[in-house]
């Protein structure tokens, strides 16, 4: 006889308590497989197919399109048949295989098969606590009897690495591993009851691409830290008495990557004290090198080299010279972690907001190999597919404001890095040059810094050599 098991939204990474329903994958009717996606969630990190883990047939959705749940709310009902076997086989047979049809690909919450059920009995001492206490068992109907299995998965992920399906992970830790080649089964899980974290996959991603030191696993140290509320809750409480007279205000929640973006700004204000130096350059050097690059035929032609990419192309030969602000800092044990590659952020505007794509290991790619990148990443951030392992990571940001027709800013830091270069419209301007006025393309150049890693003759140094190669790119010539 069929059952009718809800499916609750999942937790989707740590941090993250709501998502907004995008578009619906499946309708009211429809068979679904187990882990099959069934809808589409935007979260403040990235856009998410969320699988189920029931098999059967959909009986009811909750919430519209553009509706904002909260983690634990139902997303629909799937209408399931009889477990075969399901008198007791799961705990009388302690060497039965793994073949309950599920994939072992388990949410937060969630199970996909009944060997979970058989290991109960293996840590009795930690079944003892209701599962209530447990923050992921939240998502589960209690009363369907096959909900409870998750649960038990998660208190003995640490058992064992090569038995049985991986230990809980939400959709998106699943994802990121994915796409980064890491065997979740190795991986000790440092959330409650061995959960596996995206803290810990972004650990195993920077022990991969760096050396087993500090230097790779402070910039995590960093992103687990939670994000303050200070600065929220004083414009808060604020609110109130500035907008008491005005009936027709509109109040605005700060959700989604708007809250996210809102979050991370402060923090940065509130951590990191900050200085910008800024310099006038003549690009006109520069754009003529990028027009012959561009009309180039033959053997040495190749695909359009952006302004953008040779800035940050620049960006990586300037940071070559002064790492200090290749780096972050390490708070808890006051530490100043100078990071060996170069993972370079560019800020994106898109119709979701503010996003910072990361071109990896950007120290080592010529103009051509960035400017590609940066041509993948802006079209995955306009249609909002970028994941969330293209969003961290980065260690230097380069902010292009100019694009929007302005000349000169103060760049807030991307915490955690320690510095940010900003670039303004390049237009022509009268300047001096060798000694007679002329019209020129000049652009004015901004360098944002953390003051805890260098002083004001670092940060202009830096900026200076980026002056220079802006002025004269025949100087990038030593570095190639």
């Amino acid at each position: 006889m069929a059952q009718v098991l809800e499916f609750k939204l999942p937790d989707l990474g740590e941090g993250l308590t709501e998502a907004e329903i995008v578009r619906w994958l499946v309708e009211v009717g429809d068979v679904v497989a187990i882990d099959q996606p069934v809808v589409e969630v935007e979260t403040a990190k990235a856009m998410v197919e969320v699988p189920c883990p029931y098999g059967g047939v959909v009986t009811a959705r909750f919430g519209e399109e553009g509706t904002e749940l909260p983690v634990g709310a139902p997303l629909l009902t799937v209408a399931v048949g009889a477990p075969e076997g399901s008198s007791g086989s799961g705990e009388d047979s302690g060497s039965a295989p793994e073949s309950s049809g599920g994939s072992g690909n388990v949410l937060v919450g969630y199970g996909t098969g009944a060997p979970a059920a058989r290991r109960r009995r293996i840590r009795p001492n930690r079944l003892d606590r209701p599962v209530t206490e447990a923050p992921v068992s939240a998502a589960p109907v209690v009363k369907a009897p096959v909900l409870e299995a998750p649960v038990v998965k998660v208190l003995v992920a640490d058992a064992s690495v090569s038995e049985g399906p991986v230990p809980v992970v939400s959709p998106l830790v699943r994802r990121l591993a994915r796409q980064n080649d890491i065997d979740l089964r190795r991986l000790a899980g440092s959330g409650p009851d061995g959960l596996i974290l995206r803290a810990d996959v972004d650990r195993a991603i920077r022990t991969a691409e760096e050396t087993a030191t500090a230097t790779a696993r402070a910039p995590q140290v960093q992103a687990q830290a939670p994000a303050p509320v200070q600065a929220p809750a004083v414009a808060v409480a604020a609110a109130p008495n500035g907008v008491a007279a005005a009936v027709d205000a509109e109040r605005i929640p700060l959700r989604g990557v708007r809250g996210a973006v809102a979050d991370k700004l402060s923090r940065s204000r509130t951590e990191i004290p900050d200085a910008t130096c800024w310099v006038d350059a003549d690009a006109t050097e520069l754009m003529a090198v990028r027009a012959a690059m561009n009309a180039a035929t033959g053997p040495s032609a190749g695909p359009k080299v952006s302004v953008l990419a040779l800035l940050a192309r620049i960006c990586t030969a300037a940071l070559a010279r002064f790492p200090e602000l290749n780096s972050t800092v390490d708070t808890e044990a006051r530490e100043i972690v100078r990071l060996s590659g170069v993972h370079l952020g560019f800020a994106a505007q898109t119709e979701r907001g503010l996003v910072v794509p990361v071109v990896r290991d950007a120290h080592a790619r010529n103009a051509e190999s960035i400017g590609a990148e940066i041509a993948l990443l802006t079209e995955l951030a306009r249609t909002g597919k970028l994941s969330p392992a293209q969003l961290t990571g980065g260690t230097f940001t380069l902010n292009n404001y100019g694009v929007f027709g302005v000349d000169g800013s103060t760049p807030i830091i991307n915490h955690p890095e320690a510095a940010m270069l900003g670039v303004g419209r390049i237009m022509p301007k009268p300047w001096v040059h060798q000694g007679e006025l002329a019209v020129r393309q000049v652009v004015q150049l901004s360098l944002t810094f953390d003051h805890r890693v260098c002083d004001g003759g670092t940060a202009g140094g830096f900026l200076r050599y980026v002056a220079d190669c802006v002025e004269q790119p025949a100087v990038l010539l030593r570095t190639l």
